[in-house]
């Protein structure tokens, strides 16, 4: 580690800054942190956007892709997910620059240098996200000291295997139906990102009655208007392959199934995937935000205008932030499930109730009240 250096940006993303001075406000960040390692090959950001009600609890991300503006906007989401589901625990997001899919032995030690570097960050407690999963917060606990989403031979609720946040997205979905009068039985899902919140998602949903006709990963999508066989779909993919190999459904191109007629739409892969540009597209009566930042506020009112209903990602998508903060706590399985109903529902309903009656979107009536939230969290803390 004689090489580790922290707190200076590359060249590449000096540029970058402008944009992230813009997403400046009172609420944080609180400091934005470089990472590299030339020993290792790590280039990594941590964001801690704000601890006004406890250490920020935020996952760590890994692409080749990703970006200081997306780490910024994602701490900030996580900052607004967390006040949200009133947990006591601030916002903060990080990402590692590489290939999620390299082998096993060299990422182990990229993210053991990753937890060596963010070891004195103490107000922060890092959490699976894309690319990474409970083994590797092993391997940040086991180097930090702290970490959520732990492996269940340590102590943790392992909240990928459960489908913490697909479970709490379908409980939001469940609440939605009744304000835009949708049987839950019957009903068609179309999940782009079938990975462990969308896997997850279709699973709970099917339950209910509803049928997953199409979904998408990072190499293509794969359609059935009778609906797809999930449990041999999650095999097949557990197998390496992609969704649009699977024999049982049409192969379709990855983004072909924003053009698919469907009840619910959900979102569950990288930011941005509803834009002013696609949004015209859509043919559905709801979306239910599994991913983060997955759609721009313009996309979102167009989708209002036209009756499409949005489940806001922060409101939604809680239910993986509520299981790490139970873990963090001690708590049980069952505990962190029973939480992510009661909270994510109390919220999805004051959301749409507020939302209604005012007048506004969804994603302001949830901004309204997680903002609220934070700052009064914000007026408990010394300022000198």
């Amino acid at each position: 580690m004689n090489g580790f250096q922290i707190g200076q940006p590359a060249e590449s993303e000096v540029n970058d800054m402008a944009d992230v001075f813009s997403f400046r406000d009172d609420l944080g960040p609180e400091k934005i942190v470089h990472l590299h390692d030339p020993a290792t090959g790590l280039k990594a950001i941590v964001v801690v956007d704000n601890v006004a009600a406890g250490p920020a609890i935020g996952g760590t991300r890994m692409a080749p892709d990703v970006s200081l503006k997306e780490c910024v906007r994602l701490a900030r989401a996580m900052t607004l997910k967390n006040a949200a589901a009133s947990i006591s625990h601030g916002g903060a997001k990080s990402v590692i620059f590489g290939d999620p899919k390299m082998p096993i032995a060299e990422k182990e030690k990229l993210i053991r240098s990753f937890a060596y570097a963010v070891k004195d960050i103490k107000d922060y407690i890092p959490g699976p996200d894309m690319g990474l999963d409970e083994t590797c917060m092993g391997w940040v606990r086991d180097v930090t000291g702290r970490a959520s989403g732990l492996p269940r031979e340590v102590g943790g609720i392992p909240l990928d295997e459960i489908g913490a946040t697909g479970y709490g997205l379908v409980a939001a979905i469940d609440v939605a139906k009744d304000f835009i009068d949708l049987d839950l039985r019957g009903a068609r899902i179309v999940v782009q990102g079938f990975g462990a919140v969308g896997t997850h998602a279709a699973k709970f949903l099917a339950e209910k009655g509803s049928r997953l006709i199409a979904t998408s990963d990072s190499r293509g999508a794969i359609f059935n208007s009778e609906g797809l066989d999930i449990a041999a779909l999650i095999d097949w993919k557990h197998q390496g392959n992609t969704v649009a190999d699977f024999a049982g459904g049409k192969s379709m191109e990855r983004d072909e199934v924003i053009d698919i007629a469907c009840d619910i739409w959900i979102p569950a892969a990288r930011p941005d995937a509803i834009t002013e540009d696609n949004v015209s597209r859509f043919k559905t009566k709801l979306i239910a935000e599994g991913a983060n930042i997955p759609s721009t506020y313009e996309a979102e009112k167009y989708l209002a205008e036209h009756g499409v209903l949005v489940l806001p990602d922060f409101i939604a998508n809680a239910g993986g932030v509520i299981c790490a903060a139970v873990e963090y706590q001690g708590g049980t399985q069952s505990a962190a499930l029973a939480e992510i109903d009661e909270k994510i529902r109390f919220n999805v309903q004051q959301v749409l109730t507020q939302s209604r009656r005012e007048g506004i979107l969804p994603r302001d009536a949830a901004l309204i009240m997680a903002e609220a939230r934070v700052r009064k969290a914000m007026s408990f803390r010394k300022t000198f």
